[in-house]
Parts: structure tokens; C-alpha cells; sequence
């Protein structure tokens, strides 16, 4: 039998790729975002509470409201916005899912949604599959920066969501308030809403802020904000993640997310709103732990023939390795991969075909790994 794709042109995702090559050659894998190190064990401790403690039946739908009200004092907290726990946050089975809710809760047949190359590879499939066509705008290297003219051309009468992604995956920029100011002008009177990818809120550097859209008056009432425990609290393989939303916007939200999902993971749900209790501190040490990493992360690649900006959030690194090689990023990162036993993500995968840039060379590297980790990766990048 012969099945018609829904996503003909999608294959395996680039993280998925190169995990794989990596474990095959046994190389140092800096390429998928995941931490070789584990999460608190403050945290373990709770969840094997939990575990044990007769919580490990069907949570309610939207989340334990324990949880809920945990995240509705951080977001006021750090953002000021008052969010209803019971109407407008609901906890999801991973950002990946609350994207998909979300997309699938804003468009339909016939509706366009404005992406930014490079963009966080889930974003264009879940569109597709909810049959609206995705508009990829080109972020310019070096800076990523979106250019908000562009923007403002790309708008048309069949256009209902904006994707915005700060901290950025992969390029590591972050947006200031005054893109979110320009944001605002654009879609402001139009029937446009806005999904803001923030699942890297904690890790923003040199000072910076991390600027939700949560924290804009205008913006926050037309917008899905997405945020991600796994990798807030170093366990990505939890798949926790979290979508606040207006009340009327989580209600569409929540019609989706019930027939994806329906409910996730209930003991990890009841561990996380404890230690969110005990722990508040762990969020606001955090862009200082991962800017250390970062920073130790670049002095051993300063004697490499790389080239690189440190980024500015995220705990991704994008390095220029020009001077290397002419070699196409994804020809290039299996070179090093499978040669040189480290894995990095190429940046190719996450344009639209007719957006790639032709004489781009930059690949991206995943420093929340532990040191010694990274003087391994370091001392191999830098015999190139």
C-alpha cells in the first residue's frame, strides 16, 4: 500500500540526525540541546515523593493547579502580568505540543503564519499540517535581527500569526523591547495574533533582560507565550512545558491540547510546584550559570580557527568556520562528526529551501554540557 504523505517534504529532524551520527562514532555530541548533567536533586528527591506517593493518575487536563498558581507568581514576578491559573495557563507535554496547540489553535485552510528563517524546525510541519501556509522571512547574518520593514511588506489580508522566537534557536539573539514596540505597531487594528517561543527565558547574557511578551501591554492579550521546565530545570527529557494565554485564547488552546495530549505527566507535575516553592532561586541563578559556561566555552575556542560573537542568550554558540573549510553546514558538521568526534547542528535545516544562504558557514554548538566535556570538544576543534 502506498500512503500519501501529509509532509512530503519532511524527513527526520536534524537533532534526531545527528544524535544519531554522533553516537555511531562515538564523538562528543554538541549538536541536540540537552544537558550531560542532571537536574537538582532537590528536585529528584520530590519526585520520587511523588512517585511513590499515589500521584500517578490522570492529572486534571489543564494541569495540577498547584502548578498553575506556582507559574501565574513567577510570570508576575518576573513580567508583571497577572495571569488567571484556572482560565489562561495550561500545562503541555512538552514546547513541541504547546507550539502544535497553539498553531493549530490560530489558523486554518487558507491562512498564512510569518516564520523567521532560520526557524526552530517544528514550527513550518505544524502549520502545514493545519493546512495554512507558512511565510519565511530571512533574518540577516551576522546579527539575526529581524527587520521590521520586512515584516510590515510581508503582511497580507490572509495573514493570522506571527511566530516570534527570544531567546533564539539557533542563532542565540535575543529581542529588546523595541521590537516588541514594532511588533505591536504592525499587527495593531489587524486580526493577527502572535505565538512568542520563550522556552530559554532563563539564559540571557551580559546584562541583558529577557523581554516577554507577557510584559507588553498590547501584545499580551493576542498572544500564546510558551515556556519549557525541561530546560529551565535541566531534564529535558521530562517534555513539561507550559502555554499562558488569555482566557478566550486558552480556551481555543485547550480544545487542541485535549486531543493531543489530553494531560501530562502527573507526579513530575506535583514535584515541579514544590520545588518552584522551596527553590525560587534556581531561575534567577541561572543565566549566570550558563553565561559561565559560555563564556569558558569561547576562551577555549578563542585559540580555534573558528570565528565567533559570543551569543546572547540560549546555550547555544554559533561559530563561522570559513576559514576551515568551503564545505556546505551540513557537509561540514558530519566531517566533524565522523573525523574530528564532535557533533554540531548545521543552521540548513532550519531555512525554507529558497531562503538558504549560499555562502553561509556557520554551525551551531550546545555548551550545557559539563567542563570537561567542553575541553574535550574544545582541544579536537581547536587541532583544525
Amino acid at each position: 500500500m502506498i500512503m500519501k504523505s501529509k509532509l512530503p517534504q519532511v524527513g527526520t529532524t536534524i537533532f534526531t540526525v545527528m544524535s544519531e551520527l554522533a553516537r555511531k562514532h562515538d564523538a562528543i555530541n554538541l549538536s541536540q540541546g540537552f544537558p550531560d548533567f542532571d537536574c537538582p536533586e532537590r528536585l529528584r528527591k520530590l519526585t520520587e515523593k511523588y512517585l511513590n506517593g499515589c500521584k500517578n493518575q490522570y492529572p486534571p487536563m489543564a494541569g495540577i493547579i498547584e502548578l498553575r498558581e506556582q507559574i501565574t507568581l513567577k510570570v508576575q514576578n518576573l513580567y508583571n502580568h497577572v495571569a488567571d491559573p484556572e482560565t489562561e495557563v495550561t500545562i503541555t507535554s512538552g514546547a513541541t505540543e504547546a507550539l502544535f496547540d497553539a498553531i493549530h489553535a490560530s489558523v486554518s485552510r487558507g491562512d498564512e503564519v510569518i516564520v523567521f528563517d532560520p526557524a526552530y524546525d517544528s514550527y513550518a510541519p505544524a502549520i502545514a499540517l493545519s493546512g495554512a501556509t507558512a511565510v519565511h522571512l530571512k533574518l540577516d547574518a551576522p546579527s539575526f535581527s529581524i527587520n521590521w520593514e520586512r515584516v510590515s511588506r510581508a503582511i497580507t489580508t490572509r495573514t493570522r500569526l506571527i511566530i516570534i522566537n527570544s531567546p533564539h534557536n539557533p542563532c542565540g539573539t535575543v529581542l529588546e523591547s523595541t521590537d516588541l514596540d514594532s511588533l505591536a505597531e504592525i499587527i495593531r487594528d489587524r486580526d493577527i495574533m502572535v505565538i512568542s517561543d520563550e522556552v530559554y527565558e532563563h539564559m540571557v547574557f551580559d546584562g541583558r533582560e529577557h523581554v516577554s511578551i507577557l510584559s507588553h501591554s498590547e501584545l499580551s492579550s493576542k498572544s500564546f507565550a510558551i515556556f519549557s521546565f525541561g530546560k529551565t530545570y535541566h531534564a529535558t527529557g521530562w517534555k513539561l512545558a507550559y502555554c499562558i494565554a488569555s482566557s478566550g485564547l486558552t480556551k481555543e488552546f485547550r480544545k487542541i491540547h485535549q486531543f493531543v495530549t489530553f494531560t501530562s505527566n502527573s507526579f513530575l507535575q506535583y514535584a515541579l510546584a514544590d520545588f518552584m516553592t522551596e527553590c525560587p532561586e534556581h531561575t534567577s541563578q541561572l543565566h549566570a550559570f550558563y553565561q559561565k559556561k559560555r563564556d569558558y566555552f569561547c576562551k577555549l575556542l578563542s585559540a580555534s580557527k573558528f570565528r565567533l560573537s559570543p551569543s546572547a542568550g540560549t546555550y547555544f554558540q554559533l561559530v563561522d568556520y570559513s576559514d576551515i573549510s568551503e564545505a556546505q553546514d551540513t557537509e561540514f558538521a558530519d566531517w566533524l562528526t565522523i573525523e574530528k568526534g564532535v557533533a554540531a547542528i548545521p543552521l540548513k535545516p532550519f531555512y525554507e529551501p529558497n531562503n538558504v544562504p549560499r555562502n553561509s558557514h556557520f554551525i551551531r554548538f550546545c555548551f550545557c554540557k559539563d567542563d570537561s566535556t567542553l575541553r574535550e570538544a574544545a582541544a579536537r576543534l581547536c587541532s583544525l
